[in-house]
């Protein structure tokens, strides 16, 4: 049987993911997201906050209050975790 996977996609606007109806990004929106924009971090954050804001207006739009931090978080929390060492980040520091 050939099965075709289901993009991770969020579902406006309520802002969860059409497969499998967590918040988006879900996790496995999140890892699509980080290999997609791989070397290309800034250009990631930007992406999600523009997301980030679309989802505020959303959520506003449903009569939702949505809090702030745990949009942030949801939104761009895992950002860091993303990051590529750079080369200076990997050596130890220097003698003393």
């Amino acid at each position: 049987m050939n099965r075709r996977l289901r993009p991770h996609q969020p579902m406006r606007p309520a802002w969860l993911c059409r497969n499998c109806a967590a918040p988006w990004p879900c996790a496995p929106a999140q890892l699509h997201l980080a290999t997609e924009f791989y070397g290309h971090s800034i250009a990631l954050a930007f992406y999600l906050a523009a997301t980030m804001q679309d989802a505020i207006h959303d959520l506003y739009s449903l009569g939702v209050h949505p809090d702030p931090r745990a949009l942030h978080a949801r939104f761009l929390g895992w950002l860091s975790l993303t990051r590529r060492p750079h080369r200076y980040d990997v050596r130890p520091p220097p003698a003393g």
